[in-house]
């Protein structure tokens, strides 16, 4: 089916040769009305040819005011492609307390729609919306480290690694150490920076990497990694493997962190590279807020607030978990609150940790490997102990 430019050129290139045109016969061959045509014919007369027309309105008092709109662009380059419509609304906020502008803070969805009209909005269709996540916090800082190891690119083409050691509370990045290998001897120079300005938390998450466990290599021994942390009475807790979700938020920080390092120049060194991560850290820690704190606040600002602070010598608190150091009877049992499971007799006179969120519970052995899963049943005292060893 012909479109209606494509009839209206037509209609157009007939008047101009001269033709007589019956409006009724036209509509009829095209399947536009016969006042459509009309019209058209008549603009075609009183301006010589036939040209599309905007059909945007002449006035649209809910457009966003152009000032405004500069605004938005202009607090997107300055905040950079990580700062989303929140952070925006929150730069708009300041802007308009301090220099009272004609136009009124507009909402998330329509600075959206503004970024989007200028091609800045990153779309992710397949992203889950985040009210569908359920959050997994520690409630205090120093509760509980997560660390993790990430590759980037030297300007020289070689590869090196970066230790990522988040605070789970309050996001603070208590270390960031360069290295050229993923190795235990780097793991242990990344956890000891962020003890030494932070201080020792009760719990240190990470995965599975050799860095961090000898499990995979020498299953039965200790690796440097955690004999450090047991030296400083921290617990070690691994993730299960191939389930990255349990290390999710030093995960997520990868991104924020090379998102920044590729607006940098190429770090020709080791060096040069923790120089830039230096830097890094006094503005995340600092200067960027984070959406996932109250009042999206820096993460400097949650861990000063923060009425208290975790560490060896104090249990981890959780609004949605509870963490469990249970000393192994003879028999092999451990109590997980009013509740006990079995472990092993081979486990006797040791202690393991336990993790209980709701009526699910996993227990970990000394050197943090998940010993197994137990479904906890209210109306039972022993529940089995599904293993994973």
């Amino acid at each position: 089916m012909a479109t209606r430019q494509h009839i209206m050129k037509l209609l157009d290139a007939q008047l101009a040769a001269g033709v007589r045109v019956s409006a009724a016969q036209f509509a009829r061959e095209h399947g536009v009305s016969a006042r459509t045509v009309y019209r058209h014919r008549a603009r075609i007369q009183a301006e010589g040819v036939w040209q599309e027309r905007s059909r945007r309105p002449h006035h649209s008092p809910t457009t966003t005011p152009e000032d405004l709109d500069a605004w938005i662009v202009k607090l997107r380059a300055d905040l950079g492609v990580d700062n989303g419509a929140d952070f925006i609304r929150d730069a708009l906020i300041s802007i308009h307390a301090r220099t009272s502008p004609t136009w009124q803070v507009p909402s998330r969805s329509t600075i959206n729609r503004v970024l989007s009209r200028h091609d800045l909005l990153v779309r992710n269709p397949a992203k889950r919306p985040r009210s569908s996540y359920r959050r997994f916090s520690y409630a205090r800082p120093r509760d509980c480290y997560q660390i993790d190891a990430t590759e980037t690119k030297l300007a020289t083409g070689a590869t090196a690694v970066i230790f990522d050691v988040l605070d789970d509370c309050t996001r603070t990045l208590v270390a960031c150490h360069a290295a050229p290998a993923e190795t235990s001897k780097a793991a242990v120079a990344a956890i000891t920076k962020a003890v030494d300005a932070y201080g020792a938390p009760a719990v240190v998450l990470s995965d599975n990497g050799a860095a961090f466990t000898s499990r995979l290599t020498r299953p039965g021994s200790l690796s440097g990694f955690v004999r450090t942390l047991l030296n400083w009475r921290i617990r070690p807790i691994n993730s299960s493997p191939y389930h990255p979700q349990t290390c999710g938020k030093v995960e997520r920080h990868h991104q924020s962190l090379k998102k920044w390092l590729r607006a940098q120049p190429a770090p020709a060194t080791i060096t040069d590279l923790q120089q830039l991560l230096d830097r890094y850290r006094t503005h995340y820690n600092h200067q960027r807020r984070h959406s996932a704190l109250p009042g999206r606040a820096t993460p400097q600002q949650a861990w000063t607030s923060a009425a208290s602070l975790g560490g060896p010598d104090s249990p981890p608190i959780q609004t949605d978990a509870t963490l469990h150091r249970c000393t192994v009877a003879a028999n092999g049992n451990i109590r997980i609150g009013r509740h006990t499971t079995s472990v092993g007799i081979a486990r006797a006179g040791g202690t393991v940790t336990a993790v209980r969120n709701g009526d699910h519970a996993t227990v970990y052995s000394t050197d943090g490997q998940p010993i197994g899963y137990v479904h906890i049943d209210p109306a039972k005292r022993y529940a089995a102990l599904t293993r994973t060893e």
